[in-house]
Parts: structure tokens; sequence; C-alpha cells
């Protein structure tokens, strides 16, 4: 006899089930072409102008002490000139767009929860369907576009920011040229890693509304379960954030052979 699954254990494979096929539905519905361009505009703005002080706020801070702490100990080896290329490894290719992600799972993607939820458990939901509206079409779509979109702009806000965050702190705290530290971001940063950067801010914009979305539309218990999906919907944003990160980087970045 099978053992019985833990009830959380459960839960997460259901949701799983749920938001992949919460995901294919969306996929299918975009190829239909039936979009509401007035609402994608109206979400593009929560995600994007909305969200973009906290973005720029932690970049340019995570910039700083990203710079602080590994000039500090390249200063002993001598090598604090490159602490540009450290940086541009670092904190371009996977600090940046991980935070970036994180932020907006936290700002956009809980606020997506909590309206589909109050929508549920309203039976607002169910009225679309009574007026003939598919609310695929009506409320996940918009959301999914306008993150997907908005994500890899945040994100190339906050590598300039970033960038900009570094130099400032270099330049005050290790007396190093800024021509020094730019020259060396753009020795080690090529053309492609700034594509991979932008492809994990599509993904990862995709996945954070999709999923958010999907616990939205499936929270229950009344105003409490709304709480609880909210929290459970950035919890699992973040940890997939992470888990396609490392995907990501698996799949595109090559690993030298021991």
């Amino acid at each position: 006899m099978a053992p019985k699954q833990s009830p959380s254990k459960s839960g997460i494979i259901a949701h799983l089930k749920a938001t992949l096929l919460l995901f294919g539905q969306v996929m299918l519905h975009l190829c239909q072409g039936k979009i509401y361009h007035r609402i994608v505009l109206e979400q593009m703005f929560k995600a994007g102008p909305l969200s973009i002080s906290p973005v720029l706020l932690v970049n340019l801070f995570a910039g700083m002490i990203f710079t602080i702490q590994t000039a500090r100990e390249l200063a002993k080896f001598g090598a604090v000139d490159q602490v540009g290329g450290a940086f541009a490894l670092a904190f371009c290719r996977e600090l940046a767009p991980i935070l970036t992600a994180s932020i907006m799972a936290g700002q956009v993607g809980s606020a997506f929860t909590a309206e589909l939820g109050a929508m549920r458990i309203s039976e607002q939901i169910d009225a679309l369907y009574m007026l003939k509206t598919d609310p695929i079409d009506y409320l996940i779509l918009p959301r999914v576009i306008s993150c997907s979109v908005m994500m890899p702009i945040l994100t190339i806000f906050a590598l300039v920011i970033g960038v900009c965050g570094g130099v400032f702190a270099g330049a005050q705290l290790y007396r190093l040229e800024p021509e020094v530290f730019l020259g060396s971001v753009q020795e080690f940063l090529s053309i492609n890693d700034l594509l991979v950067v932008l492809l994990k801010a599509l993904v990862f914009g995709i996945m954070v509304a999709v999923n958010c979305c999907s616990w939205g539309l499936n929270a229950s218990g009344g105003v409490r379960g709304v709480g609880e999906a909210t929290t459970a919907a950035v919890v699992t944003s973040w940890v997939a954030i992470f888990i396609l990160d490392l995907l990501i980087s698996l799949s595109l970045f090559e690993t030298p052979v021991l």
C-alpha cells in the first residue's frame, strides 16, 4: 500500500498542475489574439512606473554594497582595477535580474493574487461567465503580458542604476576611476550576457504573473484565504525564481569539465 501524501505536499503538486494548466490556457488564448488592450495598458502602468522606485533603490544600494565588498577583497591582491569585471559577472548576470524579479513578485505579484482572490470569493469571476466574458482573456492575459513586457524593461533600468552605484562606491571609497570600472565591466560583459539577462527577466515575468494569478484564482476561505494565498504566491514565486535562474544558467553558460 502506497504511503499517504501529506497535505502540504499534495497541495504543492495540485497547485503546480493548476499553474501549468493556466500557463497552457494563457498561451492558447494569446495565439488566438483576443487581447483587451486598454486593460493591458492599465496593468503595464501598475507593473512598470508604479514599481520602478523600489527596483531602482534596491539595485542602487545593492550595486554599491557589492562593489564595496568586492573591492575590499581585491585590494588585498592589488587588483582593484578588476572590480568592474567581478561586478559584471556576478551583479549584472545574476543579482540584478533576481532582485528585480523578487521585488516584482512582492509588489506586483501579490497585488495580482489579492485582486483575483477577492474577485473569486465575491463571485465576480462567476459573473464574468454569466456575461459571456472569458476570465483568461479579461483578467489573466493582460496581467501576464504586462509583467512579461515590463520585467525586462525594469531589469535594464536595474542594471544601469546598479552600475552607477558601483561606479560611485568605487570612486568615493577606493579612488577607482569611473573609466577603469566601466572598462572592466565592458571587457567582461558581452552582448550575449545581456541577452541572457533579458531572457531571464522575460521568463521571470511570465512565471510571476502566471503563478500569482493561479493562486488568486484558486483562493478560498474568505478574507483569510486570500491573505494565505497572497503569502503563498510570493513565497513560491521567490523559490521558483531561483530554480529557474539555476536552470537557465546551467543551460546557457558553459560549465568547465574537471
